[in-house]
This record gives C-alpha cells, structure tokens and sequence, in this order.
C-alpha cells in the first residue's frame, strides 16, 4: 500500500482553487508528506476522473479532489455538483482508495471564499485531514 497523497484540483475558479489548494499542502505537510503530487483540471466535473486515474496507478495512498461550484442563473450546478460528488464516492468505493470530497458547492462567491481558508472553513485543509485519517484506518484494517 503505498504512503503518497494526491491532490486533484479543478482550476475553473483560479483563485479558489490556489486556497483550497494551500489549505490541503499545509495539512499534508504538517502530517509528513510535503511532497503530495498535484493533479490539474478544468474543473469540478472531470475530478472524478482524475482521481479515478490516480488511484488506479497505485502510488497514492488518498486522493483529495479540490474545487468549487457556485451557483448560477441555470440547473447547470445541480448537476455538476451532484455528479461529482458520485463520480468521486464511486472512485474511493470501487477502488478502496480514500478519495475527499473538497469541493465548495455555494451560492455566492462570498460564502465560496469564506470556505477556502478564509473564516468560516478551510475545505482545502479538511479534505487532507479526511484523507490521512482514512488511509490511517485503511493501513490499520489490513494490518491486523
């Protein structure tokens, strides 16, 4: 089993993606793994196919998926945060690598920044921490 993380970040909304982003490095650093490897992506719909492609090569023992979708005038945000939340449970389902759901789902851009390091949540730095404390209980459940 290995010992590396990834990161996929879906890049649509830059600047919330480089917070999300910061909050997650900081988390895995802080835990030992300074050197998590960084996957990017339009955005928040092609997640879960990177993360279905990371996990599958083996290397990573978790797989953090990072992103926003704020609402529009259009049904197009339920369907992309719908499908992405699926498409990245199915991954970590089918492949029994820990994938993190870390993608703000908001209404305004407001309430997006406060969620991304800056008040209210650091959902960068909460889906790195979701992720050690599932590949911790992984590692434990196959080892003894």
């Amino acid at each position: 089993m290995s010992d590396g993380y990834a990161i996929a970040v879906g890049r649509f909304y830059e600047d919330l993606a480089e917070r999300l982003l910061g909050g997650a490095r900081a988390a895995f650093a802080e835990a030992g793994h300074a050197d998590v490897e960084v996957f990017d992506v339009p955005g928040a719909f092609e997640l879960p196919l990177a993360a279905s492609y990371a996990a599958g090569t083996g290397r990573f023992a978790g797989v953090a998926c990072l992103g926003a979708v704020i609402r529009g005038e259009t049904d197009h945000y339920r369907y992309v945060c719908a499908e992405t939340a699926r498409g990245i449970m199915e991954v970590q389902l089918k492949t029994g690598v820990p994938c993190a759901f870390g993608v703000l789902t908001c209404e305004t851009m407001e309430q997006a920044l406060a969620r991304a390091g800056g008040g209210k949540r650091d959902q960068g730095r909460h889906s790195a921490e979701a992720i050690l404390r599932m590949s911790a209980l992984r590692a434990q459940l196959a080892s003894g």
